[in-house]
């Protein structure tokens, strides 16, 4: 942000304009002394303070997750609930998931698109039991959506529509990795076992009340849990008491999620990229896709039946790190595409990346170059996730 003087002579006319440049002041979750309090070292992300790492290495850290069971900070989210009668109807006229054939509790991964078929943010709704939708997406995309769905609710409205919007102010911490359900369990009188991938259910974990929802961006089994601000450290400090249990910050965060192959949204997806050209068409219910009436469908839907000229693939190859804007070269060194997430991966101990290539390089297994520090380096187009994943299905 800046901060301006004007400076006037007697006639009142300008003489200069002097502007200081002032550093932003960022948004703190909820959690944000109790960070420093731990040892979290503070980087800006999405215009909050936000824990990148603790005094683990950051990949000890990843490691600790993927063997045992991290607890991640992830407030900066927007957490929305939509209510109305009309709720359904709503929710289904931004996003390409069929809302309408969700089970109570149950939730979807889904998208915000434009008219013109691109990305506008990816999300978690959530059909509750109760009067609303729980509606989590993106914190860098935080104004922005909520905008969006500003602007559509005011369209509903004049048309005669039951339906309002309620952002939440609450805390939501991430609780990751294979020992999470029996850590979690102990705080509970409901069992975890009957929660199952995707559902989420109103509770009481270690006397705080929440919303679990069996979810998660590592790729492991995990919980989100949605938690009053003025209890999520004490909610906090009772889950961390348990041995298994470590804090643990972006930079991890990032790393897993890159080894389950999911997206980072204004890396990997945005507003010029579809669903399609993502490889994200299971996000787009079946139902959705023969009515069309989404925004875009015009044009993401013959997408579907039609190959496109660049889609997201996974790469993965050996020697220098591959970073995100890194080219992707064909065999006889043409550029054919760039990567949008890379690093080196703690578990598999070779690189792995994602990006968009031409569709005719797109194939599994196909033999192509990275130029990393103006040197090409051979890769291949592999498989999404990198590691296999452990979400809890029952």
């Amino acid at each position: 942000r800046s901060k301006v003087w004007w400076t006037f002579t007697r006639s009142g006319l300008r003489l200069d304009l002097i502007v200081l440049l002032l550093p932003v002041k960022l948004k703190k979750t909820p959690l944000f002394d109790f960070h420093r309090a731990s040892g979290g070292k503070m980087v800006e992300f999405a215009g909050w303070s936000m824990p990148v790492q603790y005094t683990d290495s950051h990949i000890s850290s990843h490691m600790h997750t993927r063997q045992h069971c991290s607890l991640f900070d992830v407030s900066h989210m927007l957490q929305t609930n939509v209510h109305g009668k009309d709720r359904v109807k709503f929710m289904e006229s931004l996003v390409v998931a069929d809302i309408a054939e969700l089970k109570d509790n149950q939730g979807t991964l889904s998208l915000f698109t434009n008219d013109k078929g691109g990305i506008i943010d990816d999300l978690i709704v959530t059909k509750t039991d109760q009067t609303f939708l729980y509606v989590v997406s993106n914190a860098g995309c935080a104004d922005k959506d909520s905008a969006h769905m500003k602007a559509k609710l005011a369209e509903f409205k004049s048309a005669g529509h039951d339906v309002d919007l309620e952002f939440l102010d609450d805390a939501l911490i991430a609780v990751q990795g294979p020992s999470m359900s029996r850590v979690l369990q102990e705080g509970l009188k409901d069992d975890l076992t009957k929660l199952t991938f995707m559902f989420s259910a109103l509770t009481t974990a270690f006397g705080v009340p929440c919303r679990i929802t069996r979810c998660g961006y590592t790729g492991e089994d995990g919980v989100e849990i949605s938690v009053p601000s003025s209890r999520v450290v004490e909610l906090t400090e009772r889950l961390l008491s348990n041995p298994e249990v470590k804090l643990a910050g972006l930079g991890a965060r990032d790393s897993l999620r890159l080894e389950a192959g999911l997206c980072l949204y204004g890396n990997d997806i945005d507003e010029t990229t579809t669903p399609v050209e993502g490889t994200l068409v299971w996000t787009i219910g079946k139902r959705r896709r023969q009515t069309g009436d989404f925004p875009g469908a015009d044009i993401i839907v013959p997408q579907i039946k039609n190959k496109t000229q660049k889609k997201r693939v996974g790469l993965v190859s050996t020697g220098p790190p591959v970073r995100p804007h890194t080219p992707i070269l064909s065999t006889d060194g043409k550029v054919i595409g760039e990567v949008t997430s890379g690093c080196p991966s703690p578990c598999l101990k070779k690189n792995v990346a994602m990006g968009y290539v031409d569709s005719a390089f797109s194939k599994n297994g196909t033999q192509i170059q990275v130029e990393v520090r103006k040197k090409a380096v051979p890769a291949t187009v592999s498989k999404m996730p990198f590691v296999p994943t452990n979400y809890y299905t029952g």
